[in-house]
């Protein structure tokens, strides 16, 4: 995990899609941490994927469109990875470090939405 903020989105979302394979990969293999891994990978994967896709706009209602999944999507992710803390208390500090950053790139993603409406 890196220990400085990335300023590019791009890049930015990519690192929080990374980070939180990374945490999956490290969890114990128990039925809740392999299911909710799982969603926490497609949401996670889906922020930077649908951000990406909404810069490649085919006008401004479809850059709107991608960037409010995205928003979505982040949410989503905050949601998987509350589920996981209260499960893997040894990794509590870890998730909450990706809580945070995916509540982060929500308010940005927000932000970006709000300047565009």
């Amino acid at each position: 995990m890196r220990t400085t903020k990335t300023f590019n989105l791009e890049d930015r979302t990519y690192e929080f899609a990374r980070d939180c394979r990374f945490l999956v990969k490290d969890l114990n293999r128990t039925i809740s941490n392999i299911e909710d891994g799982k969603q926490l990978v497609r949401s996670s994967g889906s922020v930077g994927a649908n951000y990406i896709e909404g810069n490649e706009k085919l006008g401004n209602k479809d850059l709107i469109f991608r960037i409010k999944i995205s928003r979505k999507e982040a949410k989503e992710s905050e949601y998987w990875l509350k589920l996981l803390k209260d499960l893997n208390k040894g990794e509590s500090n870890r998730i909450e470090t990706l809580i945070i950053e995916a509540n982060e790139i929500r308010k940005i993603l927000s932000a970006i939405i709000n300047k565009l409406t």
